[in-house]
């Protein structure tokens, strides 16, 4: 008999949960968290705390998956071209940005190796989760160089290495293969990289504690009861839900909601994130 907490409700079920004011969605509270952490500070207009985005800027988003950055620069009106091997996401990020009205924005099915942009391109250049998932990162990270204007901001996140360690024994094994992530990036790796590629760091940070727990829950309650994962990533899940992750999501939600946990909370997203982050700079000579 399959214990209580990995029955996955049905679609109506979960539906008939969600719309309960009291529960806590994991969308949701991802999102809250997100914010929390700097992410889509929308009084400011900064993707993530130190990484601000206006009307004057030109953007460049490699690998912009479902293109929640690529969202929130277009509504601030910054020119925008969306990058990714996929023809999938950018058709269906190109409809998106349609849909809302989003004129300076256009799509490019790209391996980014090279870019097929001009060199001094763009003011801003996003590279979330992307660099862990090619052969040569270096290459990447000198095409995003060279399309930067000089004093251009760069925006580039990598799964946490300590977390992707972690993660060995029990993920599914195509988490570790191509097209997933094939390289694991060692503390001070990402820096050193992108210093290498000619940019100046400006700020190291780490972010995601709730969701690489969430993941690594999801991928032992997924193989008791079905013996291989559907997914392989976070972004990939979709409801219903595993009811041991509404728990945990219930129990992340109360912390978030007591100021004196902001601390811990802290602490946990540099013991054990999601991501490292790292704001840089391309030098103005």
């Amino acid at each position: 008999m399959i214990p209580h907490w990995l029955r996955v409700p049905s679609a109506e079920e979960w539906q008939h949960q969600a719309d309960d004011p009291d529960f806590a969605d994991a969308r949701n509270v991802g999102l809250v968290d997100a914010v929390r952490a700097g992410w889509y500070q929308n009084a400011t207009g900064e993707l993530f705390r130190g990484f601000p985005i206006g009307a004057q800027d030109t953007v460049v988003d490699i690998g912009c998956g479902a293109g929640g950055a690529s969202i929130f620069c277009a509504q601030r009106a910054a020119e925008l071209v969306f990058c990714d091997i996929d023809p999938a996401n950018i058709e269906a990020l190109g409809k998106r940005m349609r849909e809302a009205g989003a004129h300076n924005a256009r799509g490019v099915v790209t391996d980014c190796n090279p870019l097929p942009l001009d060199s001094g391109f763009a003011s801003r250049i996003i590279a979330m989760e992307v660099l862990e998932h090619v052969a040569d990162p270096q290459i990447i990270l000198a095409e995003l160089a060279r399309v930067g204007r000089p004093g251009a901001l760069y925006l580039i996140s990598v799964p946490d290495g300590a977390a992707e360690k972690m993660q060995i024994p029990f993920a599914p094994v195509e988490y570790f293969r191509a097209p997933n992530h094939i390289r694991i990036f060692e503390p001070g790796e990402l820096a050193q990289r992108i210093s290498d590629a000619g940019l100046e760091v400006v700020e190291q940070s780490s972010y995601g504690f709730f969701w690489h727990m969430w993941m690594c829950m999801y991928w032992v309650c997924d193989k008791a009861v079905k013996g291989i994962p559907e997914a392989v990533s976070q972004d990939c899940t979709q409801p219903p839900y595993f009811p041991l992750l509404d728990d945990w999501t219930a129990v992340w939600d109360k912390l978030l909601q007591m100021p004196d946990a902001e601390p811990m909370i802290r602490a946990l997203d540099q013991l054990l994130p999601r991501s490292q982050i790292i704001i840089a700079r391309k030098p103005e000579k």
